[in-house]
C-alpha cells in the first residue's frame, strides 16, 4: 500500500488542530490509507504545541515538528512540505478553510496519473470584497507572467514525491510555492470547491503578510513593472520636453498677456517625484528579492521533532 503524507502548518490554532486531526483521520482511515500527519508548528505562543503533544503520544501517525521562531507564512509551509516521506504529499491549513474531505479525490485524480491535484477556490463564504480583490489580484499576476499562474489557489493539493524531489533540489529560501508549481509544469488535476468561513480563531493574515506574498508572486514570475518604468520614464520626460516646447512658443506669441505662475511647476514636480518613488519602490522589490536569495539563510530552524 502506498504512503500517504498530511502536511498542516499551524500557528496559534489550538481551537482548530484536534478538530482537524480527527477528520482528517476519519477521512483516511475510511480509505484505507497507509498515512502520515506532519504538523510542522511555527513557535506558537498559544497550547497548539501541548494539544499536539498529546494527540501524539496516543496516534504514532502524527509527526511534529516545533521551529525555534516563527519563521513566517512563506518559509515554514513549504519546509514542512519537504518533509513529507510519502508517495504523494498533500498540504493543507489548519484554520479548517481547506476541507479534509477532499483528500480522497485527491488521491483518486493522482491514482489516475497526475503528479499534481490542487484545490481551486471557486467560491468563498469569507468577506465578499476580500476574495474581490484575491481573484483580481491572481488575474493580474497571471496576465503578466510568462509562466501560466493559477487562480483562486492556495497551494491546498497533493503533490507527487517527484514534484517533492524537484522542490528540494530548486533550494529556494523564499519559496513563491504556487508560482514553482505552475512552473514545474507538470500536467495538473484541478479539484473545485468552497472555502468555507473560518469558525474558530483568528486569521494570521494581515496587510503586510498579504502585500508580501503578493509582491514575491510579481518579482519573481514578470519583469514588466521594471520595464513600464522605463517605457514610462521616456513618455513623462516626452510629454514634459511638449509642455515646455508649448509653454515656450504661446509665452514669445503672447509675452505681455500670459503669464505662467507656479501651480503647473508644483503639479509637475509632486507627479514626477511621486512617479519616481514608485517606481524606486519597485526597483527595490526586486532588490530585496535578490539579496534574499543572496544570503540563503535556512528555510527554518527546527526547536523539536516528535515521533519521526
Amino acid at each position: 500500500m502506498k504512503m500517504i503524507s498530511i502536511v498542516t502548518p499551524c500557528f496559534n490554532e489550538a481551537e482548530n488542530v484536534e478538530e482537524l486531526y480527527t477528520r482528517i483521520r476519519k477521512t483516511l482511515e475510511d480509505k484505507g490509507c497507509n498515512y502520515e500527519h506532519i504538523f510542522i508548528d511555527n513557535s506558537s505562543t498559544d497550547e497548539t504545541v501541548n494539544i499536539l503533544k498529546t494527540i501524539a503520544l496516543k496516534d504514532k501517525n502524527v509527526k511534529i515538528i516545533v521551529n525555534s521562531r516563527n519563521f513566517g507564512h512563506i518559509r515554514s509551509p513549504y519546509y514542512g512540505l519537504l518533509q513529507g516521506s510519502g508517495d504523494a504529499v498533500i498540504i493543507l491549513a489548519s484554520d479548517l478553510q481547506d476541507p479534509p474531505e477532499l483528500i480522497p479525490d485527491f488521491i483518486q485524480k493522482w491514482e489516475q496519473g497526475y503528479k499534481v491535484v490542487i484545490g481551486i477556490k471557486t467560491k468563498s463564504e469569507e468577506f465578499g470584497l476580500f476574495y474581490f480583490f484575491r481573484s483580481l489580484y491572481y488575474r493580474i499576476l497571471r496576465s503578466l507572467s510568462d509562466v501560466r499562474l493559477i487562480d483562486n489557489y492556495t497551494g491546498f493539493g497533493l503533490y507527487d514525491q517527484r514534484v517533492i524531489e524537484i522542490l528540494r533540489d530548486i533550494n529556494d529560501p523564499y519559496p513563491y510555492f504556487r508560482g514553482l508549481i505552475a512552473d514545474i509544469g507538470f500536467e495538473m488535476a484541478e479539484i473545485a470547491f468552497t472555502q468555507p468561513r473560518r469558525k474558530r480563531g483568528i486569521t494570521k493574515n494581515n496587510f503586510y503578510t498579504l502585500y508580501d506574498m503578493a509582491m514575491l508572486g510579481v518579482t519573481n514570475y514578470t519583469k514588466i513593472p521594471l520595464r513600464l518604468a522605463t517605457m514610462f520614464g521616456f513618455l513623462s520626460a516626452l510629454v514634459s520636453f511638449l509642455i515646455g516646447l508649448i509653454y515656450l512658443v504661446y509665452k514669445l506669441i503672447f509675452w505681455y498677456q500670459f503669464s505662467l505662475g507656479s501651480a503647473p511647476l508644483v503639479i509637475g514636480l509632486f507627479f514626477l517625484g511621486s512617479v519616481q518613488l514608485l517606481f524606486l519602490g519597485i526597483v527595490g522589490e526586486y532588490i530585496g528579492a535578490i539579496y534574499t536569495q543572496v544570503m540563503h539563510r535556512p528555510l527554518v530552524i527546527e526547536k523539536e521533532r516528535i515521533n519521526f
